[in-house]
């Protein structure tokens, strides 16, 4: 059956009507909760639209958010696409620098100012031609507020709805080299995506209104967006917020998702979580008592707050095998997937009787996939990129001839149609014998040892390849000589199943954290491997050199 496809602005229409007083929108505030209804969002809406009109914003105008996920974000996404413009989301930590090459490159012409930890050092990014709206729980820069600006403008009527081949919005990639790109993306694109991906997952998303969705990861990346924001908009349910890193814990526990959307890093650091109170040997008794086992299985996760997650996902990075069955022995099911910016997040996905670990799924139904040229994955659906902004060689160098966008990822199918990342084209590195090494797979391996929070295997110029680690907050306070035997013992489990030229001298154990704000982590949490070269090359070689096989930095 022919699937409709709907812009998320006319399901917002369609719930403002038919659920006026569920809520839609869950903030929390100075650990309050504060409900808005999707009546009470579209009277905001509808009266912010009509403000951005009286400033000039036009059809095709481009409009900036930079903010942590609050409910005026995903407010201020609708007015924009009420009056026809092109949302352009900002990371929330970027520097001054880059909120001035993007607004200016994307010819913004207002921004709305939110949620930020720090604005004082940003402003000064703001072009003076840029005009500024700020969001009233978070007052920033001195800008007109949200709530004034409602309280002044009557509500727009009517149910406009935006040319489905104009532009939704233009995403700046974080990416792992270079300036950010601005990947250009249509309504029909991000329309047909969710309208699609909501009528396959029928089955585990209901329509009745009674999912719930928990924002936390950035709505500025594409992930979010899709699953999340038209993940509530489409399914007509309740989105709720973080607060901050403080009391996510707290907050998630309240919101009780049913649809949870996660990166490797995070399932990770819930795993040492919940074995520093009850250790592995113990969890692997209790689990093994019926009947105690399921009061086991419920407390964690309940502790958690997913006991009532139907759908929990992982995207953007790898999740090692062990950890995702691990997940599997206390009741919580891990379905990996596979998109990118420049392909919407609709590419593939694992699902409930339709997965294979260690694979990032099958394509979704209108999605074609094939592996090209150099191993490359290579898909083409209606939810890729027009293009990116201002760059057309760039634009055409991303697409093969017949239309498939080239994704950058190695990768492989099985015959049963599920796809396997096996590296990144630009990531394969050649060592001093002139050998390539494509290091993902071997980091996914070595991922495994749970000491480990982030791992980067590096090699250029070097004989053999090295393993640049950072442990986890629980490894941090364990004895050097407790994790340096566990390490050495993950070095030649793994060195016992790679290739002569692949097999790894040894781990450095790095001091620093690797975080976005120190430029090494992408926002999706990539690490950006020419950041780590450019911080780390110099030591590269006295390190390879050193005696002992588990060098601290």
């Amino acid at each position: 059956m022919a699937v409709e496809i709907k812009a998320p602005i006319e399901m917002f229409y369609k719930w403002e009507k038919e659920r006026a007083n569920k809520t839609f929108l869950r903030q929390p505030y100075n650990g309050q909760w504060h409900h808005t209804t999707w009546k009470q969002a579209g009277e905001q809406i509808r009266s912010m639209a009509t403000y951005l009109k009286s400033i000039g914003i036009e059809p095709g105008d481009k409009v900036a958010i930079i903010s942590k996920n609050c409910d005026c974000w995903i407010m201020a996404d609708l007015a924009i696409a009420m009056v026809g413009g092109v949302s352009v989301p900002l990371y929330p930590t970027i520097s001054a620098d880059m909120i001035n090459h993007i607004l200016k490159h994307s010819e913004s012409k207002a921004i709305f100012v939110g949620k930020l930890d720090n604005f004082k050092p940003q402003k000064p990014g703001i072009p003076e031609d840029v005009h500024p709206i700020c969001f009233s729980r978070w007052p920033e820069g001195g800008y007109k507020d949200w709530d004034s600006i409602v309280a002044e403008n009557e509500p727009m009527q009517g149910e406009p709805v935006p040319d489905m081949d104009s532009l939704i919005t233009i995403i700046y990639t974080s990416g792992t080299t270079g300036m950010p790109k601005g990947v250009m993306h249509r309504y029909s694109a991000i329309s047909s995506a969710a309208s699609w991906a909501f009528e396959e997952l029928k089955e585990e998303l209901l329509s009745d209104g009674s999912e719930r969705f928990f924002s936390y990861l950035p709505l500025s990346h594409i992930a979010e967006r899709v699953i999340v924001e038209m993940g509530g908009l489409y399914s007509g349910s309740m989105i709720s917020f973080a607060e901050s890193i403080e009391d996510f814990p707290k907050n998630l526990a309240d919101t009780k998702p049913t649809v949870f959307l996660s990166v490797p890093r995070l399932w990770t650091v819930f795993q040492s979580k919940i074995l520093e109170k009850m250790p592995q040997k113990k969890l692997d008794i209790l689990l093994k008592i019926p009947i105690i086992n399921g009061i086991v299985k419920n407390k964690i996760k309940s502790g958690l707050g997913l006991q009532h997650a139907k759908l929990c996902f992982t995207g953007a990075a790898p999740l090692s095998a062990s950890t995702m069955k691990w997940y599997d022995t206390i009741g919580i099911e891990i379905f990996e997937a596979y998109g990118m910016t420049e392909n919407g997040a609709y590419s593939h996905i694992n699902r409930k009787g339709r997965r294979k670990i260690g694979s990032v799924g099958r394509a979704w139904d209108n999605v074609e996939h094939k592996i090209g040229e150099g191993g490359e994955i290579l898909v083409k659906s209606a939810a890729n990129m027009v293009g990116y902004y201002k760059e057309p060689e760039m634009t055409a160098e991303s697409f093969t001839e017949d239309g498939f966008l080239k994704t950058g990822d190695q990768g492989k199918i099985d015959n049963d149609g599920f796809l396997y990342i096996t590296g990144r084209v630009k990531d394969i590195f050649k060592t001093d014998k002139g050998k390539y090494v494509a290091p993902a797979p071997i980091e996914l391996a070595m991922s495994k040892n749970t000491d480990i929070e982030q791992v980067c295997l590096v090699g250029t110029s070097l004989v053999q390849p090295i393993a640049l680690v950072v442990l986890n907050e629980d490894a941090r306070t364990k004895p050097k000589e407790e994790i340096a035997s566990k390490l050495e013992k993950t070095l030649k489990e793994i060195n016992a199943t790679l290739d002569k030229h692949e097999k790894t001298k040894k781990f450095v154990v790095i001091q620093d954290v690797w975080s976005v704000e120190n430029n090494i982590l992408t926002p999706t949490l990539k690490i950006k491997r020419n950041e780590v070269d450019n911080k780390y090359k110099d030591n590269y070689q006295s390190w390879y050199d050193a005696p002992d096989t588990i060098v601290w930095e």
